[in-house]
């Protein structure tokens, strides 16, 4: 009897088990979820009390790539001059305070966390700088009307003044955090001549600008 041998093909056969899956196209990067208060973990940055998660605009917003502004005013400079109006609503110039040393402190936004703690720190600190002959000016780009509120309500004693639409903040080349979404919160010290003597960026630790900038305004 004739014996029948069947012959297999030199082509491997695929596995049907433990096939590997395709890999998504898309990256699997976690979605931030931020708490439903207004008083946000970020110092500075103001929510919505109604959001509960991560806004696909906001995602697409954050992790897209943005134009950086990097520092344009360094040690040693004389930044660019200035004219903002005040929480009373007059006019101020840098200029105004030459011959005096002048901190100057950038921050987010009126009544949040993180700017009132540094707001607060600055006035109850405020007789140290007199002592020292410096004066003290907040910026940030809320209104005037914004400004005189938050300085009534916390008794300030200092300068408030406002930069709607962030022309000195870039001017100054003030960084912003958490991918570009929050404005920085940067401190620059001047002295009589209005050299830039110290630069400090905190976003996280608001109090710790007004001991950095004593500490220098003491050694000058």
């Amino acid at each position: 009897m004739a014996c029948t041998t069947t012959s297999l093909s030199k082509h491997p056969i695929p596995s049907l088990h433990n096939t590997p899956k395709p890999k998504s196209s898309h990256s699997q990067i976690p979605l931030p979820i931020f708490p439903t208060s207004s008083h946000s973990q970020f110092h500075g940055l103001k929510l919505s009390t109604t959001t509960t998660t991560c806004s696909t605009t906001f995602f697409k917003s954050s992790f897209s790539p943005r134009t950086h502004i990097y520092a344009k005013v360094n040690k040693g400079d004389v930044p660019p001059s200035f004219t903002l109006k005040d929480q009373d609503g007059k006019n101020v110039s840098l200029s105004k305070f030459k011959g005096k040393p002048v901190v100057v402190y950038f921050y987010p936004a009126d009544e949040t966390p993180g700017c009132t703690k540094q707001a607060c720190a600055f006035r109850d600190s405020y007789e140290k700088f007199k002592k020292a002959g410096a004066e003290v000016i907040g910026i940030s780009g809320d209104d005037t009307a914004s400004h005189k509120a938050f300085a009534k309500k916390y008794r300030l004693p200092f300068t408030l003044l406002s930069d709607e639409g962030s022309k000195v903040r870039k001017e100054w080349g003030v960084p912003s955090d958490l991918f570009g979404t929050l404005p920085g919160r940067q401190t620059y010290v001047l002295d009589k001549k209005g050299v830039v003597q110290l630069i400090y960026n905190n976003q996280f630790q608001p109090e710790k600008h007004v001991d950095e900038t004593l500490k220098l305004l003491q050694s000058l």
